[in-house]
């Protein structure tokens, strides 16, 4: 279950960031509430029923880093700690493409920043801040 789980999670999310891309281009601008809503929502709702159907029953907590391990050697919880990322980070590139209409930076320099985002999550937004930074001198959102 966990492992089907996982694989399914990580295929939403996977066609959330190829949608979140398109809709990049006018005409697909209209497939932006799956990639913004839909999938987000999707991923939300299974984090918080494994959340409250294994929390309980966990070891480990978040006061020390020896306690965030214990709790992730919980599959269940692992798999939460998972879709907690794929959501988030995807918000988070949704926000990137939303900022960048105002921003205007080319299409090929949003493509390796949502990427970014997509493989190493903050690392996508500290480039594209950076960016923002490097154009007009503000940080934080739009």
């Amino acid at each position: 279950m966990v492992e089907s789980a996982f694989s399914a999670a990580s295929t939403l999310a996977m066609t959330g960031w190829m949608a979140l891309a398109a809709s990049h281009f006018g005409r697909l601008r209209s497939i932006r509430p799956y990639p913004e809503i839909i999938v987000p929502l999707l991923l939300s709702a299974a984090y918080a029923a494994l959340i409250l159907t294994f929390w309980a029953g966990a070891d480990g907590g978040f006061s020390t880093l020896a306690d965030v391990t214990l709790l992730f050697q919980t599959p269940k919880i692992l798999l939460a700690g998972w879709l907690h990322y794929l959501a988030f980070d995807l918000l988070i590139g949704a926000w990137i493409v939303r900022a960048n209409e105002v921003e205007g930076l080319p299409f090929a320099l949003l493509l390796p920043i949502l990427a970014l985002t997509f493989l190493f999550g903050p690392v996508g937004y500290l480039v594209f801040q950076m960016l923002r930074l490097a154009r007009s001198h503000k940080l934080g959102p739009a």
